[in-house]
């Protein structure tokens, strides 16, 4: 695990049950994570490009629950 990785679970699990980061606590591995943000030059960089990479499925399954009821 590089710094970069390390940063953006540290991130996610400081902010669990915001816009998605949850899926990236349960559900991705550090080559997952690290494929996402390979190009990343800064820490603050790699967890803004995951938040990029996250955020649709987040917002997708916001609208379904906000539909279920």
């Amino acid at each position: 695990m590089n710094d970069f990785t390390a940063a953006v679970k540290a991130y996610a699990l400081a902010h669990y049950e915001i816009d998605g980061w949850d899926y990236v606590v349960e559900t991705y591995e550090d080559a997952e994570i690290l494929d996402v943000i390979k190009t990343a030059r800064t820490p603050a960089g790699a967890i803004k490009m995951m938040r990029a990479h996250i955020k649709p499925r987040a917002d997708y399954r916001a609208d379904i629950q906000s539909e279920a009821f």
